[in-house]
């Protein structure tokens, strides 16, 4: 298995495959940025990543444009490529959008979800409620990314699917699932089953408004954290 390091940081292995050079790279360089190894405000040399990617530059120099088209890279004048960093306001808005983008796939969900998917969605609820927010930290932000995955996929739009990826990702740079409290993950438990149960009923305009709620539940939980002062470990 190839390992990939960049900076004495672990980047990721293998390569995706099989896919471009440039899109493979991306996804490398996406993971580590998303999981925090390459944090906010971090220069990303292209000739260091080609060489640790084992590539040209061509695909690394096409992958962080790419990058920057999604919002997690900057380019800054004299500096180069950098993980984008984002002010409290800026999170805002991103979270705004969010409870737009994911309330509106919950609605299209209410209407096209097959009973298979609900009972997907019920099973993560299961596997959710038996995790300590204590504990199984990263297995609770996996499971919730998945449960929210089965609505978007449900929602039938690829384009819409994408638009919300990006916005998912970029609360995740500041690795806002480290002040995941017990006391959150039960809120997160209600909505999930709320959404559950809405959606197995049909009701859109039911799903769409919890949602809404949850995802601006979570951004309040966020900008409260950042607000506070404290940083992440």
């Amino acid at each position: 298995m190839l390992l990939h390091v960049v900076g004495g940081q672990m980047l990721v292995g293998p390569l995706p495959a099989p896919q471009s050079a440039s899109a493979a790279a991306g996804e490398v360089i996406r993971e580590a940025i998303v999981d925090g190894r390459l944090p906010p405000g971090r220069r990303l040399k292209e000739e260091e990543l080609a060489r640790e990617l084992g590539m040209s530059r061509t695909p690394v120099r096409e992958a962080l444009l790419m990058l920057e088209s999604e919002g997690l890279v900057e380019s800054i004048p004299r500096r180069g490529a950098t993980v984008r960093s984002y002010a409290v306001g800026d999170l805002d808005d991103v979270y705004q959008l969010r409870a737009l983008l994911e309330g509106y796939a919950a609605r299209r969900a209410a209407t096209r979800i097959s009973p298979d998917d609900v009972a997907r969605l019920e099973e993560s609820c299961d596997r959710f409620d038996r995790l300590r927010a204590e504990d199984d930290l990263l297995d609770l932000v996996k499971e919730n990314l998945r449960f929210h995955s089965v609505i978007h996929e449900a929602a039938a739009s690829d384009r819409l699917a994408a638009l919300i990826r990006k916005v998912i990702e970029i609360p995740l740079v500041y690795k806002s699932f480290y002040w995941y409290s017990p006391e959150q993950k039960l809120i997160s438990q209600h909505y999930h089953r709320q959404l559950t149960r809405a959606l197995r009923l049909g009701d859109g305009e039911r799903a769409e408004l919890i949602m809404k709620e949850h995802v601006l539940e979570a951004r309040d939980f966020l900008l409260a954290e950042l607000g506070s002062g404290d940083e992440p470990a």
